[in-house]
């Protein structure tokens, strides 16, 4: 069965974070970190959580 994105249990705000570091099979600290500074520096990260968390099916 393929893997698929789906928003975490593990959930800080919509899972989204939670979600993606089930994915990529990492800590969710890491993946919000990395979140926080696309945020910051770049912008797009704000964007990208909003349509990932309109997008990603609930477990």
């Amino acid at each position: 069965m393929a893997k698929r994105f789906k928003k975490s249990a593990d959930r800080k705000l919509f899972g989204v974070c939670g979600g993606v570091a089930e994915f990529f099979d990492i800590d969710p600290t890491i993946v919000r970190i990395v979140w926080i500074l696309m945020v910051v520096f770049g912008g797009f990260g704000i964007l990208l959580y909003i349509i990932l968390a309109l997008l990603m099916p609930n477990r």
